[in-house]
């Protein structure tokens, strides 16, 4: 048992310091960074490979953006293995692989950005602000990992230099502490890069696109002050703007090109390669590749609220049931753009999912149990062929929302934060003469009142986008919404209305954090399981 225990300390201390394979160049006996690293072409190989390996790949279905909603009540992932449905119905212990897998994964990427970092001034490259760059997004995206480290596991290890065996055995760091080092030296991280976008490579860090990402973290760790004053500055510097056209971010029309996408993911950010999302969230239609691995279910459905923006219980227009039968009769028009299902078109034909002829049957295997697909990232021009769509990874509308909310939060709900919850649905196309929240029948909004309306605003504004599962977490809803059975399309039967039961749900509140896996556990004496496990 000893020699096993000295064993996973080796491989442990291995991935806080080791390297991976892109490392590997046309000289296979070389052993130091100087061998590796002479020119700005290796430098921007080292950042490519650490955005690649864990933010930006392309066919990672545990950790692409789009797919994190199945772990929330906006969607139900199909295959366990991709671990997002065993989040969301509440199986997560500390035997599952993902408590492995995100753990030992993200420590590992510290671990090696930590060794490129101390090393950086090896490579022969004499422009230093060339050098510079290099080790400040390589210093964000260390800082990435761990404001998503600590938001799911809590006090992790904590390392901001190669850690030799003695170092690897320490307690872990608190979380408050961990975020009181990582925030003010994240923002002087941002404030040492460029200020504009690259001309290639634009999914690199610039100063305001790591700024929006502090930003993002800031107001999922309840910092508001940071996560306002930050919004207010990418607001204040002109850079972005909300495309005109909602549903366009999403398809080929202007998913690469656009003023609305402050992080990127686009094809340079992983090399060419074909991307998969109609694989991964569109229909098994006739040959074509849809797998319908994630997709959306009634609870996010019935979320849209009304033109008027209303939700669909306090619409004096229509019923409750007359909404629930028919999602696009008066709805927000951002469902029509994000997602479809029985009754409407695909492809030239009409979608039926209770008939077994219909490629859609809702019980075939690469179909949808709930009846719903994404139309977000799933354009008919990749049915039958392999795609290269661009993603963008924060928008600008994100930035209207999280002022909105900080300061809602910070009690300084002031009118610009009103405008731009206004700005967002303007744009989504919602009758303004009555869901203009600047009208007299807002004025008596409470704080809790004003919350659920910013809560539901950005589960329908970024549905499908990989933001809700974080959301339930930090407002600890997630004890509301995931203690009760996915369920899928909604119809009349002998005069009563019928859902799709897709599966039982339950959480726990010990679920707010993850598990550290047992493994873990046994080779780090410095962790302590987090309570519940």
């Amino acid at each position: 048992m000893k020699k096993i225990k000295i064993y996973f300390i080796v491989l442990l201390t291995f991935a806080l310091t080791g390297c991976e394979k892109f490392l590997d160049k046309s000289d296979p006996t070389a052993t130091a960074f100087t061998e590796f690293f002479n020119t700005e072409a290796d430098l921007q190989r080292v950042a490519y490979s650490s955005f690649y390996d864990w933010f930006t790949h392309h066919n990672n279905r545990r950790t692409i953006f789009y797919m994190l909603d199945g772990r929330s009540d906006n969607g139900y992932a199909r295959v366990a293995g991709d671990h997002h449905q065993i989040i969301a119905n509440g199986n997560m212990n500390s035997n599952s692989v993902l408590a492995q897998y995100y753990y030992n994964e993200s420590l590992k990427h510290v671990g090696r950005l930590n060794n490129y970092i101390a090393n950086i001034d090896e490579p022969y490259v004499e422009n230093e602000s060339i050098r510079t760059r290099y080790e400040n997004i390589l210093k964000a995206l260390r800082m990435w990992h761990y404001f998503r480290l600590t938001f799911h596991f809590g006090d992790v290890p904590f390392f901001l230099e190669p850690a030799d065996l003695e170092q690897a055995l320490q307690p872990a760091m608190p979380k408050e502490e961990i975020l009181n080092i990582i925030f003010p030296m994240a923002e002087e991280i941002a404030n040492a890069l460029p200020p504009d976008e690259y001309t290639v490579d634009k999914y690199m860090f610039n100063r305001y696109s790591f700024k929006a990402l502090i930003m993002r973290y800031a107001l999922f760790h309840g910092r508001f002050e940071t996560a306002a004053r930050l919004a207010k500055e990418i607001m204040d510097s002109g850079k972005y703007s909300l495309h005109p056209n909602y549903g366009d971010l999403f398809q080929y029309t202007a998913a690469s090109d656009n003023n609305e996408f402050i992080m990127h993911m686009n094809i340079e950010s992983f090399s060419g390669a074909n991307t998969f999302s109609f694989r991964d969230l569109g229909p098994h239609f006739r040959t074509g590749a849809g797998q319908s691995y994630m997709v959306p279910i009634k609870s996010l459905v019935d979320a849209y609220w009304t033109k008027q923006g209303r939700p669909i219980d306090q619409c004096p227009l229509h019923t409750k049931q007359e909404y629930e039968l028919d999602p696009h009769l008066n709805r927000d028009p951002r469902y029509d753009v994000s997602i479809f299902g029985h009754g409407d078109e695909f492809y030239g034909e009409t979608i039926d999912i209770y008939n077994q002829n219909n490629p859609m049957y809702y019980e075939n295997q690469r179909a949808s149990k709930s009846g719903y697909w994404w139309k977000k990232f799933v354009s008919e021009n990749d049915a039958f062929r392999n795609g290269n769509m661009e993603f963008g990874l924060l928008r600008y509308a994100e930035v209207l929302m999280t002022y909105a909310e900080a300061k809602l939060m910070m009690g300084d709900f002031d009118a610009l934060a009103k405008k731009c919850i206004n700005d967002i649905r303007t744009r989504a196309g919602l009758d303004m003469t009555v869901a203009d929240v600047t009208l007299p029948s807002y004025s008596s909004y409470t704080q809790d009142q004003w919350l659920k309306l910013i809560q539901n605003e950005r589960r329908i504004e970024f549905a499908g986008e990989g933001l809700r599962y974080y959301d339930i977490i930090r407002w600890r809803i997630a004890e509301d919404v995931l203690n009760q059975p996915a369920m899928g399309h909604t119809r009349l039967v002998n005069g009563q209305l019928v859902s799709l039961k897709i599966e039982d749900r339950k959480f726990s509140p010990h679920q707010y954090l993850w598990p550290f896996h047992e493994s873990a556990l046994k080779v780090e004496p410095g962790l302590t399981q987090n309570p519940g496990y």
